[in-house]
């Protein structure tokens, strides 16, 4: 996260994606940081998943990262 405040203070449009079992990891660090990054949560574990099942994952949370990087809402999209 601290990667992506960097970016998004230099003008670069940032956002991460992470499993589902770090959200509220990822609200916490957020607040810390006092930067609401944008992020996108995938189906939890992601270790061990085929190519197939990831590329499913993938189509599944692409239009919630589209969204997160063309919108100037901040916060978790999808």
């Amino acid at each position: 996260m601290h990667d992506i405040a960097d970016l998004e203070r230099r003008g670069v449009v940032g956002m991460f994606l992470a499993s589902e079992v770090f959200a509220e990891a990822a609200q916490a660090q957020s607040t810390a940081l006092g930067f609401p990054a944008a992020y996108v949560l995938v189906p939890h574990p992601v270790q061990d998943r085929t190519d197939e099942e990831m590329r499913a994952y993938a189509e599944q949370v692409l239009p919630a990262v589209l969204a997160a990087v063309t919108s100037s809402d901040e916060g978790q999209h999808g």
